[in-house]
């Protein structure tokens, strides 16, 4: 059986006395990769480069109003205006808003809202008042023009109604009085035409305004918190950095203990988080609205409403919960392959030990990294913005010109306007017809592959080089004589110099992968409303393989780029050594790899807990001797979640050191095991603490 399965994976690793670690005399590898990856770069710099000569980003900080002009915008005749006033908000309530998000309304920029009622006949018979109702009126309005002449060419609004500014535009200043819709202070309004209406009239045409820019609203509040607390973030995420940081140290000399005590304090952490939850469920029962289930609350963008519902800690008390016994399941299960994960941690933390500047390598990854996002978002703000003003007809009564597009410049004397009188040429939105704007679509894909292929390279670039940074160290005879003076450096130089066409490939086929999630998803988005059973069924189908293929391929990845480290070879020949030399070994790949992972994971989450209980208890107040310190905010989980997720991060990059020398060290190990035997020709290089665990032992000394 054993002469079968060994072809089937390969043969085992023959002894060679010369190899003592990476190899040095290595020449390049996947070229073709390496030359097509330059010139998709240089295809990424021309898109960024056409982009930023085309696009506008003025298009999404100031509104625009019916002419396509920026409200607001320094340096232009609408400077002082930095508000857009609509001049019938009620035509807002037409279910066109929402597929061309545009109200069929002039609307122009203005230097304040107005702040009390008015209409154009009442106004004109007072010279005052008509002077104050200019300023909502365009330009060339004179006291000599009649009003029906006015209405007729849509020179004013017909009325005024008391507004205020939101995300810098005009909207009636709606309240209640009574539970009676009020605009203000009143009831009931003059349209302007003589007719009364009810205030309660204006909130259809609000709330489709505000279909749109509703999200805005929230994230001008999150701003808003954030101006007021990052330096509290920052803090908190220097403490996360601090507390990665001695983790690590400690465990570099106290290892066994440190992992036990990480054990321990993740159950105690998320079994206080069970109580916690508990302790709100609690205080919560039989107050007023508590009882709301959340599929009656619905979505609100308040989320601290959520946190008045009893469902709400339920769930997190379960989900906790489910959490807590998995853990704890998985510890009596794994308890005696723990003791072998940590003899192999403690390695870990002596080839850290060894190369210290591999722990600072994170650094220069998230610094790369945050290149790439930062061009990505910025190609991508110009190339959304980038289309021209379009322009379409908008009209009160019925015409065959409806939305049809115009040019404002010699509408008034178009046939368009002959034809249909009442109607107007406004902007509608942005767009284009040039063959630039045709391709657009192509080139935001462009943008998106590109970014996710140059994210892809340059982690796989920091796996490559710490990978081999610890190979080194393990195939030391004598550590650390037997090293390189710059083990880090020496890595990063032959892995740029000697193997981007790899790094490439190998971050290639995940970026098409990645690609392919992200049309699926795209398509399930489009296809929601008119899906069938069917279709949903084979969308989840797709999504789910397409998951487990890009978990498969970074595993594949991962290892490959340790065995290309090592020796030098393609990335093919790379990556099938890798998969043969874990499948000969399939056994002790799921005891020590997986559950050192495990134990590392549990060191990610022990950080988190601890950072994330200290901001909570900061930002929400709760506790009195943070009241005063703590910012006033809209939304103290704003805070939270943003120390939360950084501490992650932040940890992540500390461990990701741990768990890739942990993964070198693993591959090195196995084939220490395939090479050597122990004799005193071929003896073992791994340490003496795997090898009792292992009941190996290097037969050296005759008197031992």
């Amino acid at each position: 059986m054993d002469l079968e399965e060994k072809p089937k994976y390969g043969e085992p690793r023959k002894y060679d006395p010369t190899f003592k670690g990476p190899i040095q005399n290595r020449g390049c590898t996947d070229i073709v990769c390496c030359i097509l990856f330059i010139i998709a770069i240089l295809g990424y710099f021309a898109v960024g480069i056409l982009a930023w000569s085309q696009g506008d980003p003025r298009k999404v900080i100031y509104p625009t109003d019916s002419r396509g002009q920026f409200c607001g915008q320094a340096g232009t005749p609408l400077e002082k205006k930095p508000l857009l006033f609509y001049f019938n908000i009620m035509k807002c309530a037409s279910p066109m808003v929402l597929l061309e998000f545009q109200c069929p309304t002039t609307q122009m920029c203005v230097e304040k809202c107005p702040e009390k009622f008015m209409t154009l006949i009442k106004a004109y018979s007072n010279k005052n008042d008509f002077d104050y109702y200019k300023q909502f009126c365009k330009d060339g309005v004179t006291n000599t023009m009649g009003v029906p002449d006015i209405l007729k060419y849509g020179l004013c609004p017909a009325m005024l109604t008391p507004s205020k500014p939101f995300t810098r535009r005009c909207f009636p200043a709606l309240g209640k009085q009574g539970g009676v819709i009020t605009v203000g202070n009143n009831s009931h309004f003059d349209d302007g035409s003589g007719k009364m209406r009810d205030a309660k009239d204006l909130m259809d045409g609000v709330k489709n305004a505000t279909v749109v820019i509703e999200a805005r609203q929230v994230v001008m509040k999150i701003f808003e918190d954030y101006t007021q607390s990052w330096y509290w973030i920052l803090i908190g995420l220097v403490i996360a950095m601090l507390t990665s940081l001695l983790f690590i140290v400690l465990l570099r000399f106290l290892a066994g203990i440190m992992v036990w005590v990480m054990i321990v304090l993740v159950i105690l952490v998320i079994g206080y988080g069970i109580v916690h939850c508990y302790i709100e469920y609690a205080a919560l029962k039989g107050e007023p609205g508590a009882d709301v289930t959340l599929q009656d609350l619905g979505f609100q963008t308040d989320f601290t409403v959520y946190l008045q519902i009893r469902q709400t800690w339920l769930a997190f008390m379960i989900i906790l919960a489910i959490v807590e016994l998995i853990i704890i399941l998985l510890l009596i299960f794994l308890r005696k392959r723990i003791l072998i994960a940590i003899a192999l941690i403690k390695e870990a933390s002596r080839a850290i030990g060894h190369v210290m500047s591999s722990l600072f390598y994170p650094l220069f990854t998230f610094l790369l990294l945050a290149m790439v996002i930062a061009y990505w978002a910025v190609t991508a703000v110009f190339l959304s913005t980038s289309n021209e003003p379009i322009y379409k007809v908008f009209n009160e009564t019925a015409c065959e010109h409806s939305r049809q597009t115009c040019d404002p410049a010699n509408y008034t004397t178009s046939s368009m306007k002959k034809e249909c009188p009442d109607s107007e040429c406004l902007f509608a939105f942005y767009g284009g017809e040039t063959v630039y704007h045709k391709y657009l679509i192509g080139l935001q894909f462009y943008n998106v592959f590109l970014f996710f292929w140059c994210a892809n390279f340059v982690t796989a670039l920091g796996q490559m080089t710490l990978a081999g940074a610890f190979a080194s160290y393990y195939w030391a005879f004598v550590k650390p004589d037997d090293m390189p003076a710059f083990p880090v450096f020496s890595a990063l130089g032959r892995s740029l110099r000697y193997h981007t066409g790899t790094l490439a490939f190998g971050s290639l086929i995940l970026a098409i992968i990645q690609i392919i999630r992200v049309l699926l998803e795209y398509l399930d988005h489009k296809l929601k409303g008119a899906q069938n059973k069917c279709t949903k069924f084979l969308l989840c189908c797709l999504k789910c393989c397409f998951w487990c293929l890009e978990k498969f391929i970074k595993f594949i990845n991962r290892n490959a780029y340790i065995m290309v480290a090592i020796y030098g070879k393609n990335f093919c020949t790379s990556a099938r050594d890798a998969f043969f030399l874990l499948m000969r070994n399939m056994i002790r790949v799921a005891v020590l790899d997986k559950v050192t992972d495990f134990l590392l994971f549990l060191g990610k989450l022990l950080i988190v807990g601890l950072v994330g209980i200290f901001a909570f208890f900061f930002f929400s107040g709760k506790v009195k001797a943070f009241e005063s310190t703590a910012p006033h905010l809209h939304y103290y989980w704003v805070p939270i979640l943003t120390v939360v997720i950084g501490s992650y991060l932040i940890a992540h990059g500390f461990f990701s050191v741990y768990a890739m020398c942990v993964d070198t060290l693993f591959l090195c190990f196995l084939e220490d095991l395939e090479r050597n035997d122990g004799s005193a020709e071929r003896p073992y290089l791994m340490p003496e603490s795997l090898r009792k665990v292992l009941n190996k032992k290097n037969k050296t000394q005759p008197a031992e």
